[in-house]
């Protein structure tokens, strides 16, 4: 019922072993523990990890195993998990409590808790990977549908004198068209079935980071999923690779045989037009003072500017990918920043988790003066959850008080300002969703019969129902401090040694029931899930346009070998060629650069708050304004870097082709 899930080793077989929750696991499989403090010492054994949608348990025994890890003189609790015939509603579920409420004794019941919130929270989870993943499909669906296009259409210019013999012969236009398609899907089929086993290999480690963020979900992908993707991808060959099959469908048998060796070039040459104009242009090009080589590489993409147009395209759906998953990761990383400055700090002092030292008052004064007067000490500020509730919310929302200089925690945002003094409050989005609230509306905080009003001026970037405000602000309230919640957060000087600075602070704190621990970097598994997805799915774009590069540079230097040959036989060396291959590209990926990155800003401005509204929050200006110029630079240069390196493998054929040969090609 609670969808667990055996993510690595095996299940209890009985009593002595234990299955940790995985993620959370103290121990790794294969090693065991002792429980020095219960009858017996009993030892158990980690046989197993698993995963728990809801999170119902830290760890799994055998019933048998229950009386033995049971302290003498207590009781244990009992978990019950129930599955009601009617459970649609919160309506329901109450109902369905109260009926077991009445059945069990009175006060049986310490906590109950309904699926809704759990799945709610694993929806929400599961909705915000749908934007980034939605934006990274489109670019790959339509850079595929582009570099089809280019290689059918290569295709019917390189057989233009075939196609005109297969029309002598009788082939009718529809047979033409139907022989280009069935070329186009041979490969595309082997392209497919590749592509689809690699997917499912290459979901194993992906899908199980993702497992783990959502805390279930699927380990695998599908059947079904397998054969519409392959479905489709063919569908998507098909369909573009029949508009060029059609134009060689409707070529003229005496134009296609009297196809020549006249370059495209001197054939616009004679034109007038568009046609006039890029050749015009390409005399501008050869004039420039570069070596005859680059000129002649910068002019080449003229000779077939809708090739080269597709392309650029093709380099430009790369740059935006590339764009985005850049843009993904800083946001992403500056976003779990400020989702866990409430626990900023590089010293934490707090009463102990473990309860060794009971902490009934904290005299925090005497903390402030031992953290004040520790050499080393840059900034602090304390935090406690209290008592106080927010009048006509029910208790539902957190009320977190503060004290000192919280400025440098690193708490973002949306909009607003932090508070300053007694009367302001900072709020989170939960909290003026759900109690219709705004920036600039009065509360009133309550606390036993008493009430302060309290202005919200600012929205604070938490995934939590939560109300921050200064101490000051409680002290019409009158409530007592929890002493056991309280926490400090220190910061400290460059070059301070932390573990140095946290052993001498727990020295004069531990006496007061405190202790004084270096502050420790939590990894959000969900932020590595998306960012180990973008950057697969960039990885795998970039490498598209790379094949989409080298597969028109192959088909422009083998539809003009002729004329290299020629070149070779005027001087030009091997380098030389290189270099007007490479020069070919030039123009295109550094153009892509300049038009990808701008797209990749703006897919990356609309895909990071569609994802940060699945996830029930708005997004800081700070963690969307990421692309600096040390950022953008390098990546406007990435579309140039990514077209030189698909073209680098044309260009080495190029130069190591001999002369005869290429002579000899017609």
């Amino acid at each position: 019922m609670d969808d667990l899930r055996i993510t690595k080793g095996r299940w209890i077989a009985g009593p002595g072993e234990v299955v940790f929750l995985d993620g959370h696991s103290p121990l790794a499989v294969g090693d065991s523990m002792e429980l020095p403090d219960l009858p017996g010492h009993p030892t158990l054994k980690v046989v197993g990890l698993a995963t728990s949608v809801s999170w119902s348990a830290d760890g799994w025994v055998a019933p048998e195993q229950v009386a033995g890890l049971t302290a003498p003189g207590t009781t244990p609790a009992a978990q019950y998990l129930y599955r009601f015939a009617h459970a649609g509603s919160d309506a329901e579920m109450e109902a369905d409590h109260a009926a077991i409420a009445a059945a069990v004794p009175s006060g049986a019941i310490t906590k109950a808790t309904t699926y809704r919130p759990v799945r709610e929270e694993a929806n929400r989870t599961a909705s915000t990977f749908v934007p980034f993943v939605t934006a990274f499909g489109v670019l790959g669906l339509a850079m595929s549908v582009l570099i089809i296009g280019v290689v059918v259409s290569g295709a019917v210019s390189a057989a233009a004198r075939r196609i005109g013999i297969l029309k002598s012969l009788g082939f009718t236009p529809a047979q033409v068209a139907r022989a280009y398609v069935g070329q186009a899907l041979i490969p595309a089929g082997i392209g497919t079935a590749l592509g689809v086993l690699g997917g499912n290999l290459l979901s194993v480690p992906v899908l199980g980071i993702a497992h783990k963020a959502l805390r279930g979900g699927l380990l695998g992908i599908p059947i079904w999923v397998d054969v519409v993707v392959a479905v489709a991808a063919l569908g998507a060959v098909a369909g573009t690779a029949l508009v060029p099959a059609l134009r060689a469908g409707r070529l003229r048998t005496v134009e296609a045989l009297a196809v020549g060796r006249t370059a495209p070039g001197a054939k616009r040459a004679a034109a007038g037009g568009a046609a006039g104009l890029l050749s015009r242009v390409q005399g501008l090009i050869g004039r420039l003072p570069v070596p005859r080589a680059l000129s002649l590489g910068l002019a080449s993409p003229l000779n077939r500017p809708g090739r080269s147009a597709t392309t650029a395209a093709a380099v430009v759906l790369g740059t935006v990918g590339v764009t985005l998953c850049v843009g993904l990761t800083l946001s992403l990383s500056s976003l779990q920043d400020g989702l866990e400055a409430d626990r900023a700090g590089k010293v934490v002092v707090q009463a102990p988790f473990d309860g060794s030292k009971p902490v009934d008052h904290v005299d925090e004064a005497a903390v402030v003066k031992a953290i004040e007067s520790r050499p080393g000490t840059k900034a602090w500020y304390s935090s406690v959850p209290v008592a106080a509730t927010v009048a006509g919310n029910t208790g539902r929302t957190e009320v977190v008080a503060f004290a000192g200089d919280a400025s440098w925690s690193g708490f973002q945002l949306v909009s607003g300002r932090w508070f300053h003094g007694p009367g302001e409050v900072t709020v989170s989005a939960a909290f003026l969703r759900t109690d219709q609230k705004k920036v600039g509306d009065t509360v009133t905080l309550t606390d036993h019969g008493r009430n302060t009003p309290a202005k919200i001026i600012g929205e604070v970037l938490t995934t939590q129902d939560v109300v921050f405000t200064d101490r000051s602000s409680l002290e019409p309230l009158g409530g007592a401090i929890h002493a056991e919640a309280i926490s400090f957060h220190i910061d400290l000087t460059p070059g301070a040694d932390v573990k140095a600075y946290a052993d001498g602070l727990d020295a004069a704190v531990s006496p007061m029931g405190l202790s004084a621990d270096p502050g420790e970097a939590h990894i959000n598994i969900v932020v590595l899930a998306m960012n180990t997805l973008a950057g697969t799915l960039t990885l795998l774009l970039s490498v598209v346009a790379g094949l989409g590069v080298l597969n028109t540079v192959l088909l422009d230097t083998r539809e003009r070998v002729h004329d290299l040959g020629v070149l070779k036989a005027l001087g030009m060396s091997p380098r030389q060629t290189t270099g007007m291959v490479l020069t070919s590209v030039c123009g295109s990926g550094l153009l892509a650069g300049l038009v990808g990155v701008p797209i990749g800003v703006v897919v990356h401005h609309l895909v990071m708050p569609a994802m940060a509204n699945a996830a029930g929050i708005d997004v800081p200006d700070v963690d969307l304004t990421v692309f600096a110029p040390s950022v953008v630079g390098p990546l406007i240069l990435g579309g140039l870097v990514l077209a030189l390196v698909g073209a680098l493998l044309p260009a080495t054929w190029a130069a190591r082709t001999r002369t005869v040969t290429a002579l000899r090609t017609e």
